[in-house]
């Protein structure tokens, strides 16, 4: 049993009712999950807000309570506890109920707009390959050790944070690589944890239908800099322009990667072709089998952040020669045909040029281009265009179509992104609804030696339609229209 008192370490009280000198079974912030003894943390959420469900919490079994505000009526021998933020002592409940865990393992958190999935993914990987027991929370899976658990947030909430930290630190997990979002950062999930590392990728458009401005969302990302304490390192893109800023205010070692710029991990590219990058890494030569500029910042920001936790620099390369992809990231099959399907999560403006740049410098003109990409309902609204003037811009033929529709109207979206094609791309255009069809219609379209890029949605199995998610694999459906073909 734990005792109330001493789970509330750090957290900003401002009144309680009641003892706190009580036992308690688990801390829950889902009412429904609430049994005898329990703590029960109402978090204002953007759907629901959990103090309407103080009450049934309490007639499930709750003895504790953590709110901003309390209640008109006081149940007798229940503890009440004021806080001024829900979801920041929510995080330091967990943290504290499950023994501080971040700090018994060695927790490296990676932020920015592209590339978090592939480099905690390689990370992992690469960690792994080396014989170290290693822990990943990422937004395709959470892994303790060999054992997969399905993710639901690119950041969990900070109670799953911390019993899966725990769970790694029972199976005796060394290190963990961890995505941090931008809401995950905002929300407070993260508050609590002990990072050894820090990792910025990148910044550009997105989010926006969450944040009031692309300043907002920049300082949201820089907070988990500012955050990390005189122990800590911090490896920073300094290509990218907000490189410099997310390290202004950080008590973290400075460090820096760049393909363009002087910094602390160098990388030039020499070859680039669809088999893979020869990358020449701080002097060293490397074959790696990822591809595209993306893909040699992701590999420097790995090879970095490898050396900065004690690896040696050329077991590092050694491990980074045999990394595989990440699942929908630059995933691609080439047909009996000599038709190239490739598919990719790419769903921002700059992550879609990336991919489109990266494809556009590998191919010869010979082979048509054919991008099929569709924006997502209920979300950030200004990239539709923009996406779509770049597929368009980039690409020999684009089709526009469903991604994850959700609540919106699939042809809104649509329209929305036709908008930003420009006249003299007009004639490259083809809008299909039905995601299915225009993928059909791309194998249709292509011939052979033609490459077809599937943009959006790439680890996703799922198509989220009127608040319904149905069974939908890009990758699975597109083998399938090849393999038809190829017969």
């Amino acid at each position: 049993m734990i005792i109330l008192k001493n789970i509330l370490y750090k957290v900003s009280i401002e009144a309680v009712k009641g003892s706190t000198d009580i036992n308690v079974n688990a801390v829950e912030f889902d009412s429904r999950k609430i049994k005898a003894n329990d703590v029960f943390v109402a978090i204002v959420g953007i759907v629901s807000n959990g103090h309407d469900f103080i009450s049934k919490a309490i007639e499930f079994g709750a003895t504790s309570i953590v709110c901003e505000i309390f209640p008109e009526i006081f149940v007798p021998n229940i503890t009440y506890i004021k806080v001024k933020n829900t979801n920041e002592a929510l995080a330091f409940i967990a943290t504290n109920f499950y023994d501080n865990p971040s700090a018994k393992l060695k927790l490296v958190g990676i932020t920015g707009t592209n590339g978090k999935t592939t480099v905690a993914t390689l990370l992992y990987q690469l960690f792994t390959n080396a014989g170290y027991k290693v822990g990943l929370l990422s937004t395709v899976k959470i892994r303790v050790g060999s054992v997969e658990h399905k993710a639901t947030h690119t950041t969990p909430d900070s109670l799953t944070i911390n019993y899966f930290l725990n769970e790694m630190i029972l199976n005796g997990i060394e290190y963990c690589f961890m995505e941090v979002s931008s809401h995950g950062i905002f929300q407070k999930r993260i508050e609590g944890l002990q990072f050894v590392g820090g990792v910025f990728t990148n910044l550009s458009h997105d989010h926006l239908d969450y944040h009031p401005s692309f300043a907002a969302y920049r300082d949201v990302k820089k907070s988990f800099f500012d955050g990390l304490s005189k122990t800590a390192f911090v490896l920073t893109n300094i290509d990218d322009k907000n490189g410099l800023v997310m390290i202004q205010n950080t008590f973290a070692k400075k460090l820096t990667y760049a393909l363009k710029s002087y910094s602390d991990y160098k990388a030039q590219i020499l070859e680039n072709q669809l088999s893979g990058l020869l990358l020449k890494i701080n002097g060293n030569e490397v074959w790696v089998k990822l591809i595209g500029t993306f893909n040699a910042y992701n590999l420097l920001a790995i090879y970095g952040t490898a050396v900065e936790l004690g690896m040696d620099k050329m077991e590092v390369l050694r491990l980074l020669s045999n990394l595989e992809s990440v699942s929908g990231r630059f995933q691609f099959i080439i047909s009996n045909q000599k038709i190239t399907a490739i598919v990719d999560y790419a769903h921002t403006p700059d992550a879609l040029e990336n991919v489109l740049k990266t494809i556009n410098n590998i191919r010869t003109k010979n082979e048509q281009l054919i991008t099929v990409v569709g924006c997502g309902g209920d979300r950030d609204k200004t990239k539709r265009p923009i996406m779509a003037n770049i597929a368009s811009s980039l690409s020999d033929k684009i089709i526009i179509t469903s991604d994850n529709p959700r609540t919106e109207n699939p042809e809104t979206i649509i329209a929305s992104m036709e908008a930003g094609v420009e006249p003299q791309n007009f004639k490259k255009l083809i809008s299909i609804t039905d995601r299915k069809q225009a993928i059909k219609t791309a194998c249709q379209l292509a011939n052979s030696n033609d490459i077809i890029l599937i943009a959006g949605k790439g680890h996703e199995t799922y198509q989220e339609i009127n608040g319904v998610r149905q069974d939908f694999d890009d990758m699975k459906i597109v083998k399938d229209f090849l393999n038809q073909m190829d017969k």
